[in-house]
């Protein structure tokens, strides 16, 4: 079985990772749910990644969460795209 991680935009600034595993666990098993925050501050970056275990289940997380609205913000949830690797700075 192969995972489907999705990307989610938009998070309200305090969501945690559990958060994010809870909701996304209405639409099917959750692999894994993280939060991404600045590495120097420590805050959300206000978007996560889930990872959920089966397309199907990705399919209807998409369809159940994107465009929704959490604590007024409204959820990108999308396939996420492989990383691509970035420039030096």
């Amino acid at each position: 079985m192969v995972n489907k991680k999705l990307y989610v935009g938009n998070l309200p600034y305090k969501t945690t990772s559990d958060q994010l595993q809870e909701l996304f666990a209405q639409a099917g098993s959750v692999t894994s749910a993280t939060v991404i925050s600045d590495k120097f501050s420590g805050r959300s970056k206000g978007f996560g990644f889930v990872e959920m275990s089966s397309e199907d289940e990705a399919s209807k997380a998409i369809s159940m969460f994107n465009g929704n609205e959490m604590e007024g913000r409204k959820l990108i949830v999308n396939e996420a795209r492989p990383a691509t690797p970035r420039p030096m700075r």
